[in-house]
């Protein structure tokens, strides 16, 4: 298989972005009113409907164009260049860091804070909804 074809995979981009996010696919599921089949089926797929695209990178915390654009030697060349350049001394004026690391540690506990309360709320719909499916209603 080429290399090319690889790349442009974008199930196996869905795939690589939830496994860094440390989610498992029934995660992933439940945050889009899924069956956990239904993300292994995107995930084997090569190509996907931007229109299905943009929920799917909106529960993994991403943009649909970093969705579109992962590779890993892009992520693996961007935390080098992190660690790079966060070396050396405090107050360094040569720092290449445009960002603060907590602010993005702060940035990803609401992403997750936010996936957690979807996660809640759709349990609780169902309990809703099974509770009215054994009244009757």
């Amino acid at each position: 298989m080429s290399t090319i074809t690889k790349s442009n995979h974008i199930g196996r981009k869905i795939s690589r972005i939830r496994e860094l996010r440390d989610m498992k696919q029934e995660a992933l599921a439940q945050a889009l009113g899924m069956s956990q089949q239904t993300i292994s089926a995107l995930e084997n797929s090569e190509s996907i409907d931007d229109d299905k695209l943009i929920p799917v990178a909106k529960a993994l915390g991403v943009s649909l164009e970093a969705l579109k654009n992962f590779s890993d030697e892009a992520a693996i060349s961007y935390f080098n260049n992190f660690y790079d350049n966060s070396q050396g001394t405090i107050g360094n004026n040569n720092h290449q860091c445009t960002f603060h690391p907590l602010d993005k540690l702060v940035e990803s506990y609401e992403e997750n804070k936010k996936l957690y309360e979807r996660l809640v709320q759709a349990e609780k719909d169902k309990v809703e909804y099974l509770e009215k499916l054994l009244n009757g209603k």
